[in-house]
């Protein structure tokens, strides 16, 4: 069974940024909102993984992709407000994007094959 890594990245990205956000100083609500939209994307890749139809597959990662350009949203915020590093920053922008162009890949194939 080869790996999954969509869902592997989108852990990753969900832990990391509950892990920078345990130890951030900023507004409560940035980081209630940064939190639910990193960990909404590796839910909803999660249950993708388990649709009931292609549809269903490709509904879930449009909402993962929704939250995912919310995330990096929050990661501006946060940098602008030099509540986080540039390097991280990057790092966790840069993982955002990896995602969303997989999310993008997925769901144009699950289209294709549906036709």
């Amino acid at each position: 069974m080869s790996k999954n890594y969509l869902l592997v990245y989108s852990e990753q990205l969900a832990t990391d940024i509950e892990l920078m956000c345990q130890g951030l100083k900023t507004s409560s609500n940035t980081l209630f909102q940064i939190r639910k939209s990193s960990s909404s994307i590796y839910a909803n890749i999660r249950e993708a993984n388990y649709g009931q139809s292609k549809s269903d597959m490709v509904s879930k990662f449009e909402i993962a992709l929704k939250e995912c350009s919310e995330t990096e949203g929050w990661l501006k915020l946060l940098f602008n407000t030099n509540a986080i590093e540039k390097a991280a920053f990057k790092d966790y922008r840069n993982l955002c994007g990896r995602i969303r162009r997989m999310l993008i890949a997925s769901c144009k194939t699950l289209k294709e094959e549906s036709k």
